[in-house]
């Protein structure tokens, strides 16, 4: 594509533009006549708070007692609590969560479903998970399960409950990708919330969504939207990666609930720091440390484990897990390996987790925990049970992790670890050994590097209590509450560092692409894929190629692929395929008509991206009205002693190369806008050997305007040219782009060249064609954000500019699977076109926006 050299001239008259945004009024007129279920039933759950007391407190017990669903509501024949529980919310943050979730969830099951329907999957599954949930409880209570006792007199309202389940119903009229998504998200995060809560309206939810689940089927009358259905590399790295990080949220939900009703539970004890019963402990076990029990002494490890510095280590599992979901979803290696062994290492120790929870809640309280031993055995194992599930899940999936991390990186991580390690075990010896020499005299030099090093491990994963132990307020506290705090920041600092670093990739083969497109062209732009910054993709037969750049994980193609038309679907199909297992998202960018009819077979989306322009050169007759400005151009060039060159950078004499330089370099500094690059050429992509430049030079032999031409070959033949680059001298003649263009236009007629493309113009349409409204949200934008960039690039102008050589105008489309990825691709596109812009020139783009 080309740059407008006609963007400064404000004299053209503006485009009256064909499309606009909705208003904020009119896009809620719109949202109301599509989905009056949806914000009927949130108006409904504000009312209902209001009226219920709920809207600025907690529900009173007399509103439990009428409205609230449980085991108690059944047994007292309160039948219509099935009911009411759902359109009442328990608190007011409830409530803000349920109109939101029914504006958004809901708003989704609808247009999806149907008012009725989604009406009746809300009462029916709401309902059910409440009936469901109630019968299990009053069985577990019979039979003295623990759950079911500490739950079954609960009184509940939570309209989440219906809502979770309509929106489970609706994903079986979904496609594939989306019914995914959102299963796996409302699924992980129902089960978080269920196993670590523990709250009778998280039963509720879970219960609901599985009837849901069934539910959808029965209405779809498809066995198949059962299934999350066949999913990408991609989507099983974001399927694990969300299991690992809800498993990290788990024992944070604990905390916050202060629940211990679920074996998972437990863990939130990990977090309390309540040092309270600190001076009876050291009262019981005398001021001589050294000689007290081991008994004191444990007891006296647990109290210290609970200060500020352990507090924070307690987090450290949940920190590390999130660090490897955020690798895995990337599709890095080393996650994979830290996943692993975070897994690992919590199920080894989690029976020593599950012993020191109940030891600390019986220290802080006065009282421990008092379960039969049979259950409590099955605690243990369950809290096993877990992390050995995500353990194995994680090696059944690993082949979707490869991407490896460089070797530099990982030696600066294990060197600056391993320093930071020693520094700080040496640091508190320092600065502790006095205060542990005055109260354990028979510590040796050996104990005093144990207890330095078991600083740097949580007390969460200590097998045993340490031997000896600092306690008070006093400074080497302080060393021993925060080595392992400044150690373990400075590891997770280390990964996030290597998570970061670009993996290490193979490289790419010039001599067999540029051997690819003599064969198959890759289209009018397909050239570009020669130029520095973009990387190459081979076929598994080496036959094909696709040219394409890595920003911001999103893969950016350069138009079509290098293929022969037959292999061009399975050459996608396996480009995609390579994306996936990079963990880049594909977007191909400026596709012509017959590449995007591929697409439109394998189920993609394509969007409008630009105008290609094309001169029939075997055609081309100056003849006629609409050729008068080229007409006049041409003449008023040749009167005034213009003359042309067509040659290679490499054939030009040296004069006309440093002026070429020369004119490039004034151009981009006399303008405040950065310069734009991805598919416009340089003065480094002139200067390729296949690439052919045209000059125009007035009658004393200067250098007046110059443009560049890129080959596109078929069977080895250049079968026509793509334009490039365009530059012109500051005061040269009017109509002096117009003249070398149609001189080139007419070298190409005279040498056998039937076509010359004048590339494409981005975000406008062919002047004249009917264009239809605009009926998404993105399309409206992307009509808002031409509008929005003509002042500052003039693409409407350079169309113009274009339309003067009455050219066959090719659409130009943007092909991608997820929609989702939309406002990811557009970043990516920008930071393409303009990588190096300073922050002047983003002030100087910003200003010419406003305009």
């Amino acid at each position: 594509m080309t740059e407008d050299l006609s963007a400064t001239d404000t004299t053209t008259p503006a485009v009256e533009p064909k499309g606009r945004l909705r208003s904020t009024r009119e896009y809620l007129l719109m949202r109301i006549r599509r989905s009056p279920l949806s914000l009927s039933l949130a108006a409904l759950f504000i009312v209902t708070a209001l009226v219920a007391g709920t809207f600025w407190a907690r529900p009173s017990a007399t509103t439990t007692a009428t409205w609230g669903a449980g085991v108690p509501a059944f047994l007292s024949g309160h039948w219509w609590t099935v009911f009411s529980a759902l359109v009442i919310p328990w608190n007011p943050g409830q409530a803000v969560i349920a109109g939101l979730a029914a504006l958004i969830g809901l708003g989704i099951a609808e247009r999806r479903l149907g008012v009725w329907r989604t009406l009746f999957a809300f009462v029916v599954t709401g309902g059910g998970g409440i009936s469901i949930s109630a019968l299990l409880q009053w069985w577990g209570s019979r039979s003295g399960e623990w759950w079911a006792v500490g739950t079954v007199a609960d009184r509940n309202l939570d309209p989440l409950t219906g809502i979770v389940g309509a929106v489970m119903t609706a994903t079986a009229f979904m496609g594939s990708l989306w019914r995914r998504r959102i299963r796996v998200i409302v699924g992980v995060t129902i089960i978080t919330f269920a196993l670590y809560d523990g709250n009778s309206a998280n039963m509720y939810r879970l219960i609901a969504m599985v009837i849901g689940y069934f539910l959808g089927m029965v209405l779809a009358r498809n066995s198949s939207a059962l299934a999350l259905g066949p999913s990408s590399h991609a989507e099983r790295r974001t399927l694990v990666a969300a299991i690992v990080a809800a498993t990290a949220l788990g024992p944070l939900v604990a905390f916050a609930a202060h629940s211990s009703r679920t074996p998972f539970a437990l863990t939130a004890r990990l977090f309390m720091h309540n040092r309270g019963s600190f001076s009876w402990v050291v009262h019981q076990c005398g001021p001589e440390l050294a000689q007290s029990s081991d008994s004191c002494i444990a007891r006296l490890s647990l109290i210290s484990s609970q200060g500020p510095g352990m507090f924070l280590l307690a987090f450290l599992p949940m920190v590390l897990s999130f660090v490897a979901a955020a690798g895995l979803w990337r599709g890095r290696r080393f996650a994979w390996w830290l996943a692993v062994g975070v897994q690992a290492v919590t199920a080894l120790t989690a029976p020593t987790v599950v012993t020191f929870s109940v030891q600390r809640r019986g220290l802080q309280t006065g009282s421990w925990i008092d379960r039969p031993p049979v259950e409590a055995g099955l605690w243990v194992i369950a809290s096993v049970a877990l992390p050995m599930m995500i353990l194995v899940l994680l090696i059944v999936q690993r082949r979707y992790f490869r991407l490896p991390a460089g070797r530099r990186a990982i030696r600066r991580f294990v060197a600056l670890t391993t320093a930071a390690g020693v520094f700080l075990v040496v640091t508190y010896i320092i600065a502790s050994h006095v205060w542990i020499q005055a109260h354990f005299p028979q510590a040796t030099m050996w104990d005093l590097l144990m207890n330095g090093v078991s600083r740097l491990i949580p007390p969460r994963f200590m097998v045993s209590p340490d031997l000896i132990v600092v306690v008070g307020r006093n400074a080497p506290v302080i060393a021993y509450q925060f080595t392992g705090v400044a150690f373990w920041f400075i590891v997770t600092v280390g990964m996030v560092q290597i998570l970061r670093s670009p993996p290490t990739l193979g490289g790419t083969d010039p001599d067999r692409v540029r051997y690819l497109l003599r064969q198959h062209s890759g289209g009018s732009f397909g050239f570009m894929a020669t130029w520095l910054g973009n990387a190459t993709w081979f076929s598994s037969d080496e036959r094909s190629a696709i040219g394409y750049r890595v920003v911001n994980g999103i893969a950016i193609t350069l138009s079509d692929p290098i293929a022969a038309p037959e292999d061009r679907e399975r050459v996608i199909l396996e480009f995609v395929t390579f994306c996936d297992g990079n963990s880049w998202t594909p977007a191909f960018y400026s596709v012509h008509p017959d590449v995007a009819a591929v697409f439109t077979r394998l189920g993609w989306q394509t969007l409008p991206v630009g105008v290609e322009t094309r001169i029939a050169t075997s055609e081309l007759e100056l003849t006629g009205h609409s050729w008068q400005k080229v007409r006049y151009a041409l003449n008023r060039g040749v009167k005034e002693g213009m003359t042309t060159v067509w040659g290679s950078w490499s054939e030009l004499p040296l004069a006309a190369t440093v002026q070429i330089a020369a004119m490039s370099e004034e151009w981009v500094s006399g303008r405040k806008l950065p310069e734009m690059g991805f598919t416009l050429g340089g003065l480094a992509e002139l200067k390729d050997p296949e690439v052919r430049i045209m000059l125009a030079l007035n009658s004393d032999g200067r250098v007046q305007a110059v443009t560049s031409w890129l080959p596109v070959y078929d069977s080895g033949e250049v079968v026509s040219w793509t334009l490039d680059f365009m530059r012109r001298v500051d005061g040269s003649m009017n109509g002096v782009m117009e003249f070398l263009i149609v001189s080139t236009a007419l070298h190409m007629r005279d040498t056998g060249i039937r076509t010359l493309s004048l590339s494409g113009v981005p975000l406008v349409s062919e002047p004249g064609a009917d264009v239809p409204s605009r009926e998404s949200t993105l399309q409206r934008f992307l009509d808002y954000l031409a509008r929005s960039l003509e002042p500052a690039y003039g693409f409407t102008a350079l169309l113009r500019f274009k339309s003067r050589f009455n050219p066959e105008y090719v659409p130009l489309s943007m092909a991608y699977f997820d929609p989702l990825a939309l406002p990811a691709i557009g970043v990516a596109l920008s930071r393409a076109y303009l990588p190096n812009t300073s922050p002047r020139q983003a002030v100087a783009l910003l200003r010419s926006l406003s305009k």
